[in-house]
């Protein structure tokens, strides 16, 4: 089966790649390297021929609420039109634990894509994740001696892990808003991010940071919790430090 993935050379879109080959399928990579511009919608029709699956973990870097609704608007669009001319039988979305209920700006372009994907003219499923460990070492990826980290309360999850699920539910039938995917433990992010420091060997200070008024309340406080039962990762977060997954 060919199975299209939309940010397919993304760090996480990577892991989904691997996971389709590792399951006998065919993945077909949507980025601008492959020749697809998702804004524009540029390629996709010749992409998605013979495609029979799309799984979109593209994404932009923002906090504007104004440009993450233009990105996951226009994106997931152009992908739920070309896919409907291709014939595509099931699109599967990643969100994020908790956009339902946190007033972040980049959540709002994750609300607009899911609203699109579960209207949308293609059968669709729509997976809820926690933070990744990855995000960790995002967090202190830039900046000098201190890595100012925000105050985040997660149950964050190895993302290859989530790329499995998502395999899973993109070979199964469409499903709509499944139940959220999380880690094994609960975890502060600040926390994370010295542990990883360490693990590597550095002696950067690790300064939280809260994000003001509710938004950084409920992030702080458990809003990107799961809020119910569904599946969850069994790696924890010393396992993937140990593991070559933390060093790429």
């Amino acid at each position: 089966m060919r199975i299209a993935v939309a940010g397919g050379t993304g760090w996480v879109g990577r892991r989904v790649v691997d996971t389709v080959e590792a399951a006998g399928h065919e993945p077909v990579v949507l980025a601008r390297s492959t020749g697809v511009d998702l804004m524009r919608g540029s390629g996709l029709d010749d992409a998605l021929s013979g495609v029979a699956v799309v799984i979109d973990v593209s994404n932009v870097v923002t906090t504007s609420r104004k440009k993450s609704e233009r990105f996951f608007g226009r994106a997931t669009g152009n992908l739920l039109a070309a896919g409907q001319r291709a014939g595509v039988r099931h699109h599967v979305v990643l969100s994020i634990v908790g956009v339902d209920r946190v007033n972040f700006g980049y959540y709002a372009g994750k609300r607009r894509q899911e609203a699109l994907v579960l209207d949308g003219p293609v059968p669709a499923t729509v997976l809820r994740s926690t933070q990744f460990y990855e995000f960790a070492a995002q967090a202190v990826a830039y900046g000098g001696p201190v890595a100012v980290v925000p105050q985040m309360l997660s149950q964050p999850i190895a993302a290859h892990e989530v790329a499995r699920c998502l395999v899973d539910l993109a070979l199964a039938n469409p499903a709509g808003l499944v139940s959220d995917i999380a880690g094994p433990q609960q975890l502060r992010m600040p926390d994370m991010a010295r542990r990883l420091l360490r693990a590597g060997g550095s002696r950067r200070v690790v300064l939280p940071l809260r994000l003001p008024g509710r938004t950084g309340q409920a992030i702080a406080g458990g809003g990107l919790l799961p809020a119910g039962p569904g599946p969850r990762g069994q790696q924890t977060f010393d396992e993937w430090l140990a593991s070559p997954a933390a060093l790429r």
